[in-house]
């Protein structure tokens, strides 16, 4: 998959998955606009990768005002974007339906749900213009099922599907394709806060647990996920839209 000269904007890009996907995108050759809260670890991101030609935007996906910013900055120095990772997300506070608080249900619903749905807004119109682009969501294996003590992101990780689906139809004429990738544990920080919850006197009994119910015996590695989301964003996937990719090992087979 050659991404030579191809702009890639990644949201999320300080955490395992967004920045295994950079990696895997610069070597290709494409060039980066990377996004994430936190301005100085995204330059640290960009020194560990050795990028060249790259934006690092601090923004902080929940305010629709930062998002169009990224995207305008992006145009100006690149002119166009060819591909969107919408990846930032959080898992937030866990707790069950009866203990959570609106304020931190609203937390994570405005990263996953909203944050997804203004990078959709913004950055289909670029590509909409340009009548090109590929467009790829991350939801969640808990996009497709429930999990106890993670209804805010269960149901925000259902939403991203809907919201991937309709992007697709209503892309699809103008040559944008739109797909959404739904991974089950990987090995990042984030699966760490889940196995806390489960298992607070045992994160390692939690882990070995959850990996014995996979088929495969193990999480995914953010890299796992990175080629599915390169394959996803290339030409070899060009009659593919409005999909949403299990990658679980073989968990809800």
């Amino acid at each position: 998959m050659d991404f030579q000269g191809k702009v890639v904007v990644i949201t999320g890009a300080c955490g395992g998955i967004g920045k295994e996907t950079a990696r895997l995108f610069a070597k290709q050759g494409a060039k980066l606009a990377l996004i994430d809260l936190n301005q100085s670890a995204l330059e640290a991101v960009a020194s560990e990768l050795e990028l060249v030609d790259y934006l690092a935007i601090g923004a902080d996906v929940t305010d629709e005002n930062q998002v169009m910013n990224y995207v305008k900055a992006t145009k100006a120095k690149y002119g166009k974007i060819d591909i969107f990772f919408n990846n930032a997300g959080t898992v937030g506070k866990l707790a069950r339906m009866t203990e959570m608080t609106t304020e931190d249900f609203d937390k994570v619903v405005n990263v996953n749900l909203k944050g997804v749905f203004y990078g959709l807004k913004h950055v289909l119109k670029v590509m909409q213009e340009q009548k090109s682009g590929s467009i790829v969501n991350t939801s969640s294996g808990l996009g497709m099922h429930g999990g106890i003590g993670l209804g805010a992101y269960s149901a925000t990780k259902h939403g991203i599907i809907g919201l991937t689906k309709t992007a697709a139809l209503e892309s699809a004429g103008f040559g944008v394709r739109v797909n959404v990738i739904c991974p089950s544990a990987v090995y990042t920080p984030m699966v760490n806060v889940i196995e806390a919850f489960r298992s607070p006197e045992s994160t390692e009994k939690a882990r070995e647990n959850s990996e014995q119910r996979i088929p495969l015996k193990r999480y995914a590695t953010p890299e796992e996920i990175a080629e599915l989301v390169l394959f996803l964003s290339s030409d070899k996937a060009s009659f593919i839209t409005g999909s949403e990719y299990k990658i679980d090992g073989g968990l809800r087979a």
